[in-house]
């Protein structure tokens, strides 16, 4: 599917309405001043809160205003806050708002089929959204107990696909999320310098293989 986006960099157009315009073969077009009457209302004021134009990682929201509720989930479901935290940080940067390209939608990034299994009726809720993801994300640490970065995995790509590849799919995407995912765990309050180092390693199989030894030869 094509994304194409119109957007104004008149600092004036910054509180203006967003509106989608779907085209029958896929193709998206976001805009803030609409010249077709096929397009609809977003309900956002700008791309970023829409999700779809993502502010640079160090501009991005923290989790002060959440830290009740990932607090509370963690402890309900028994999931490190931190690791809640990162899962947050790598999935929106902290915007209840956001909605990827592929629909899924608010902190903690649930699909909406998902949050319907989950009883989720409203992703943009920080109280729903997180109690959800945390609870499909305990789910996903029972599934792969022997491995916390199989069970990120699967939070980015589907349990299927971990299943599929016996392992981290061999998807950009997810294998950077991983690794992301495990900087931020390992890092004071979530944040981006972690106090170890987390290494990548792909053995001769594909297998991907995340550990803070360094491997040998390397610092």
């Amino acid at each position: 599917m094509a994304i194409l986006l119109a957007t104004a960099v008149d600092v004036s157009l910054v509180g203006a309405e967003m509106y989608k315009l779907t085209e029958a073969d896929g193709t998206t077009h976001f805009t803030n001043a609409p010249t077709d009457p096929r397009y609809r209302r977003m309900g956002f004021t700008s791309g970023t809160a829409a999700g779809w134009l993502r502010l640079p990682a160090a501009a991005q929201g923290d989790g002060a205003p959440y830290v009740k509720e990932i607090t509370e989930a963690a402890q309900r479901y028994g999931v490190p806050v931190k690791l809640v935290s990162a899962v947050i940080r790598a999935e929106s940067g902290f915007n209840p708002r956001a909605v990827s390209r592929k629909g899924a939608q608010g902190l903690m990034q649930l699909m909406p089929t998902t949050a319907s299994i989950l009883g989720v009726r409203n992703s943009f809720d920080p109280g729903e959204n997180i109690d959800g993801g945390v609870r499909h994300l305990r789910g996903l640490i029972d599934r792969f107990p022997q491995s916390l970065p199989l069970a990120i995995a699967a939070y980015n790509a589907g349990e299927k696909a971990v299943t599929q590849y016996g392992g981290i799919p061999p998807y950009p995407e997810t294998q950077d999320y991983v690794t992301k995912v495990l900087k931020f765990y390992g890092s004071p309050e979530g944040g981006t310098t972690p106090p170890t180092r987390i290494y990548q390693t792909v053995g001769p199989d594909g297998t991907v293989t995340y550990t803070n030894i360094p491997p040998r030869g390397r610092p």
